[in-house]
């Protein structure tokens, strides 16, 4: 019985070895399956189109009505490193036009993350589903005219123009003009286009007359025009004016301001006359949200817009003849926030993503434009984005689960399907992936915080050490699945991975993120201006410490960008608390930063600003580092600057401070080639394991 006995424990043990050596997974693995991006819709609303990246290859896909039976229709082969964007339908359906590769930073080079010693460029491509990809020329944001002969784009800041078909013609710069153009956007008849002109410290909205060829810029002024829309009959434009902050400290809170306005202008006469003004105080700041129009003009000539007049990015309905904020109708009343916005093909109705009653995640509804009473259109445990309103009622969208990675889906009647389900590899390790538990705790200063926690698989040690994740932006917010955007994506794999592997990890959405409103967005003293967020900090480590299942002398952090800021402030001020970090192209020093943005003709200003932007940066507390910490980042950085990582490593080698990099040379921000995630991830892993011990 002693030996029968033995023998069923043994087996008992065997199996629970077996089933944890099954679920567990490489980072290779985790990051395989495809990422989605740029969903946008035919002109006749039967068809989508959408940005497939599989491990760095980037490919077009496509679905049309009735079957929406995916179809790629670009054969790139590379990880390489050149984003695809700016998908534009031709009218006939039947070729795409896009944009390949990244714009050049302040020297005027293009990014080159291979190295590759020819160099490499942004161009405009064509391709079809019987239509081999061409290039059509350097430059980026096409639009096809309604007509389908010409297609503009921007290059230099300049307007471009060639013939789509029909013609061997070279490119040709239309408009030679001060500012550099942006937003190119067709009447419906194609008889003009409008633009945004950025002339510094001021905006215009240009419009181009083609059979006259002539340029008028309407109703100019000192302040920034901005998100152009055209009505539907062509002969008026509305926009955004946003009053012009010339001087004005740019790195902290913006909770009031001179207030924004929607105007419209007569396109023959170029006079324009303002219909809405934002009230002074709370929602005076103008807020957009993640959709390419700002503005929309529906069908019976309602203007609908984001408004945070309640402290929570709504849409709002603005019907013509009323000028009294008083008038206006609340589309999506309650304390969410709206995303992602899209019209009808119609232009009667409107769909969005919000965080309506799933404060942590994104979910579909739809509402009309003369209506307040929003009708839900999808629930769960998953994250949907991006929609897109195809004819017949249906929607075009992208989604995740905590298991499974963003995908394309059309969404019919309540039926959800996955338009390209092939594309997820055979080994991506679904089954072994966590579901992140939503949990909340207290700042230091009683601040209620949300995060998510992933929990190591069961067995194993009965304490594990600890990780707290830093999401950058910092107006960003992690959700308890996977991730609508690549860079965050990519690191709720990695947490996955972590969690594997034995970690405790915690995600936290601290101050001075989105998805909670805007106080919290526009958090007091956040960043620059006092570093608020590290009561964050502390709040997360405490309240680690308290968990049974934490060993608390094996607590490390890491992030990317601003959470490289909150990684390297959680080190030099509480080295005692956090015995390692890993910290991606972080800020150390917000002055390096901020300088050209402090108020520049108030010098006492200037040097107080200065000053409090120092003593907010870890750089200040360099003294009291002690925690080793890997630095990863490329030298084309074009959104935190290379001397960040170059001073701090001086600094830590003067004050003795362990430290490891992984520089990658000609790579930006926002690594472009998935191989340099791969490599960022490894050397994560091994260095936390080498302090840690998972």
């Amino acid at each position: 019985m002693a030996i029968r006995k033995s023998l069923a424990v043994g087996m008992a043990l065997l199996a629970t070895f077996s089933a944890l050596a099954a679920s567990t997974f490489t980072i290779e693995q985790v990051l395989s399956a495809p990422f989605p991006d740029d969903l946008v819709r035919s002109p006749k609303g039967d068809a989508v189109a959408w940005v497939q990246n599989a491990a760095g290859v980037r490919n077009i896909w496509i679905a049309r009505a009735p079957a929406f039976n995916a179809k790629q229709i670009t054969r790139f082969t590379a990880d390489d490193g050149q984003e695809i964007s700016g998908l534009a339908w031709d009218p006939d359906e039947s070729r795409l036009v896009f944009t390949r590769g990244n714009g050049p930073n302040a020297r005027g080079e293009y990014p080159n993350p291979r190295s590759d010693p020819e160099g490499k460029k942004q161009e405009v491509w064509s391709a079809g589903e019987s239509i081999e990809p061409a290039k059509l020329g350097e430059g980026h944001s096409p639009a096809v005219s309604p007509d389908g002969s010409t297609v503009l784009w921007i290059f230099s800041g300049q307007v471009w123009s060639r013939p789509l078909t029909g013609s061997v013609a070279k490119p040709a710069q239309l408009i030679h003009a001060r500012g550099a153009a942006s937003g190119l956007l067709w009447s419906p008849t194609g008889a003009r286009f409008a633009f945004v002109s950025n002339r510094g410290d001021h905006g215009f909205i240009g419009v181009y007359d083609v059979r006259e060829k002539s340029l008028r810029y309407v109703d100019p002024s000192v302040d920034f025009d901005q998100a152009p829309v055209w009505s539907p009959d062509g002969r008026e434009i509305a926009y955004i004016r946003t009053p012009g902050n010339s001087g004005e400290f740019q790195f902290g809170p913006k909770r009031t301001g001179l207030p924004w306005s929607i105007r419209k202008a007569d396109v023959h006469s170029g006079r324009g006359r303002e219909v809405w003004r934002a009230r002074e105080g709370r929602g005076s700041v103008f807020r957009e949200t993640a959709s390419e129009s700002q503005l929309l003009w529906m069908k019976e000539g309602q203007l609908v817009f984001p408004w945070e007049r309640d402290g929570w990015l709504h849409l709002y309905s603005l019907t013509p003849g009323n000028k009294s904020d008083t008038a206006l109708l609340t589309l999506t009343p309650g304390d969410f926030e709206v995303e992602n916005v899209t019209a009808a093909p119609d232009r009667s109705s409107l769909v969005f993503s919000s965080n309506q009653d799933d404060i942590d995640r994104r979910h579909l509804w739809a509402v009309t434009a003369g209506s307040g009473a929003p009708r839900r259109l999808t629930t769960g445990n998953g994250v949907e984005w991006s929609p897109v309103a195809l004819t017949g009622g249906r929607i075009a969208l992208l989604h995740s689960d905590a298991k499974m990675p963003g995908r394309a889906a059309l969404f019919e009647g309540s039926t959800l399907r996955d338009l390209a389900p092939e594309t997820i590899p055979r080994d991506f390790p679904e089954a072994g992936l966590v579901e992140p538990q939503e949990v909340t705790f207290a700042a230091t200063d009683g601040l209620r915080i949300h995060a998510q926690l992933f929990l190591p698989p069961a067995g194993g040690a009965a304490k594990h050490p600890a990780i707290v994740f830093f999401h950058g932006g910092p107006q960003r917010q992690m959700v308890p699945a996977w991730h609508y955007m690549l860079y965050y994506n990519l690191a709720y794999g990695f947490n996955q991975y972590l969690a594997n592997r034995g970690y405790v990890v915690l995600a936290i959405n601290y101050r001075s993120g989105i998805g909670y409103g805007s106080d919290f967005r526009e958090a007091l003293n956040f960043g620059a201006t006092g570093a608020s967020e590290f009561n964050d900090v502390m709040g997360a480590a405490t309240w680690l410490r308290g968990r049974p299942d934490v060993d608390a002398a094996r607590i490390g952090v890491w992030g990317g960008s601003y959470g490289g800021y909150l990684t390297a402030l959680a080190l030099a001020r509480a080295s005692d608390t956090f015995a390692v970090g890993v910290d991606l192209h972080g800020v150390h020093d917000w002055n390096l930063e901020v300088t050209n943005t402090a108020p520049a003709r108030d010098r006492e200003k200037r040097q107080a600003a200065e000053k409090l932007a120092f003593e907010s940066s870890p750089m200040a507390s360099i003294g009291t580092w002690k925690s080793p910490v890997l630095l990863i980042q490329g030298d084309d950085d074009r959104t935190v600057v290379f001397a960040q990582t170059v001073q701090l490593a001086q600094a830590l080698r003067k004050q003795g401070v362990p430290f490891e990099q992984l520089i990658f040379p000609d790579e930006v921000h926002d690594f472009l080639v998935h191989a340099d995630w791969l490599a960022a991830y490894h050397a994560a892993d091994v260095f936390l394991a080498k302090y840690l011990r998972p």
